[in-house]
């Protein structure tokens, strides 16, 4: 009588062989497919939105209609350390960051998809809904806001059916290749067909983004006007010591060059047949006034430094340019300004609202409606037709681009954007000096070198001096450059004997009135930064 249990077969069965590299293979390079298919076939919709937008309102695009609602919803916390670290790449960081992330959710479309189609088609109808919602809450939306991300969401789904229908084209019945479900499979050449499809809507999506940027940039070009001369020139600007002291900052900022802080991601096109000033609120005679009127009214020329409330201590966001425009106490005076505000409310095209102090924008400072930046017209990026430029005032409370309105009111009655988010209301620039040469950490040789920079010290007589100190020692006094007003800033340098070791440098400002740059160290928020810029150098 047989030991073994019944039913067993002697001797075993073999075990069934397991499967073949190439088998393990061909199903790796499918499942990488479709996990393609959503990025390729999102991305084709996303292009195809861009394009619209750029063709009728660019900030409309999903991206950044997207991209703008994050930077509203962003922490000012962290909106100032995306500043620190990234600069004025912030916007493109940002522009990239939602890019990749809407196409890493666009990664489940495939395998979706591969379940029913409608699944896919569905995630992709939310994605693009996400968009349009997006442009929809934007302050100057209307209606047609949606239209690009409903496009994208169009787009989006007719190229992931394209896909499904070939993919359906070459299903056959087989025991090899990729199994699919009744028996049914696809073979290797149905891979590779499905990469050619997707490599071509891939290379479709590139071409009709670049479209779009290139229309994005035609639009964007200056219109060509031809600015009054003004009737309060300024007088002849100085040559600076950018070209005797190498490394300093130019004494005139270039309009390319100057700094751009603000929450838009794209570059308005205002055009200025359709723009207009409306000046209202509590004042005795409102008024409209277009762009051909308002180059009409007597210009005043002035050279000016502005600065970012972002600009941290030694940081790059500050400019100096000479700025063109109309007095805007020439506009409040037409209008005929109540006793009740204690505010001017700007909006710009897009609602964008800064409130700036009334009593600081009338007390005798060259604040003005500019219409020109460095001889030409303003550019777009920097707020064509018409900005704010207020002298002594960081451009949070100042400096509105691409202006539209100006009512007069009261903090208790109207607050703006910034305002809403903790920022002070009452904001001087605080004076401040910046090391230009040499870098900091930078390695430089022994014997004769130069320290220098800028400074600004705006209303309160200007930069009257700048000191420096090596190592803690002494302060002592740096060589000046020319001046070219008040309101604008200072180039310096100091010669310094450099010997081998590590060295600490530093410098600051002393203003007209005597008061010292404090070394009282504060972060931007919510009134700029203080404290006394100190850097390390070697010396070899």
């Amino acid at each position: 009588m047989s030991n073994e249990p019944a039913g067993h077969q002697y001797p075993p069965p073999l075990l069934p062989a397991p499967p073949r590299p190439a088998g393990r293979r061909r199903g790796a390079f499918a499942t990488a497919l479709w996990l393609l298919v959503g990025p390729v076939t999102g991305g084709l919709g996303l292009a195809a939105g861009h394009l619209v937008a750029a063709l009728t309102t660019p900030a409309a695009s999903p991206v950044l209609a997207v991209g703008s609602t994050v930077i509203d919803r962003t922490p000012t916390s962290l909106k100032e350390w995306a500043i620190a670290h990234f600069g004025t790449h912030d916007k493109t960081i940002l522009v990239g960051s939602v890019l990749v992330v809407v196409l890493l959710l666009s990664t489940a479309v495939g395998p979706l998809a591969r379940r029913r189609a409608v699944y896919g088609a569905a995630a992709l109808v939310l994605l693009a809904g996400i968009a349009a919602a997006c442009a929809l809450r934007r302050p100057e939306a209307s209606a047609g806001a949606a239209v690009p991300s409903l496009v994208a969401g169009v787009v989006a789904v007719l190229a992931l059916m394209l896909v499904l229908r070939l993919q359906a084209r070459h299903v056959r019945p087989s025991s090899t290749g990729e199994a699919v479900g009744g028996g049914q499979t696809r073979g290797p050449r149905s891979s590779r067909r499905t990469l050619v499809v997707l490599g071509a809507l891939a290379a479709l999506a590139a071409a009709l983004g670049e479209t779009g940027r290139l229309v994005i940039a035609r639009r964007a070009r200056a219109e060509d006007v031809t600015l009054p001369a003004p009737a309060e020139p300024a007088p002849a600007f100085p040559a600076g010591i950018d070209r005797t002291v190498p490394g300093i900052t130019a004494f005139r900022t270039p309009a390319s060059r100057f700094y751009r802080v603000d929450t838009r991601l794209d570059v308005p096109v205002v055009d200025s047949d359709g723009w207009s000033l409306r000046i209202d609120g509590d004042v005795a005679r409102p008024f409209e006034i277009d762009y051909r009127e308002l180059l009409a009214m007597p210009m005043i020329e002035r050279d000016i430094t502005l600065t970012c409330v972002s600009n941290s201590v030694g940081g790059p966001y500050v400019g100096g340019a000479r700025w063109l425009g109309v007095r805007l106490s020439d506009l409040l005076e037409r209008a005929g300004v109540g006793h009740s505000a204690d505010q001017i409310l700007s909006t710009d095209f897009a609602g964008m609202t800064i409130s700036t102090p009334l009593a600081l924008a009338t007390d005798g400072r060259d604040a003005m409606v500019a219409v020109g930046m460095n001889g030409a017209p303003l550019p777009r990026a920097h707020g064509f037709p018409a900005r704010l430029v207020i002298p002594g005032l960081y451009g949070f409370i100042s400096a509105t681009k691409w202006v539209t309105r100006l009512t007069l009111t009261t903090y208790a009655q109207h607050s703006a954007y910034w305002t809403d988010r903790g920022w002070a209301t009452d904001a001087p620039i605080k004076i401040s000096s910046r090391i230009d040469t040499p870098r900091p950490l930078a390695s430089v040789k022994r014997g004769d070198q130069v320290l220098g920079g800028v400074a600004w010290a705006q209303q309160n007589g200007g930069v009257a001096k700048v000191e420096v100190s090596i190592d803690g020692g002494p302060w002592t006094a740096a060589h000046l450059g020319p001046s070219a007003g008040n309101d604008y800033w200072r180039q310096w340098y100091a010669p310094w004997r450099a010997t081998p070791g590590t060295h600490t440098l530093a410098c600051r400002v002393v203003d007209g009135a005597g008061q010292t740059q404090t070394p009282v160290r504060a972060e931007p928020f919510p009134s700029g930064a203080s404290g006394v810029q100190t850097i390390t150098v070697s010396v070899a």
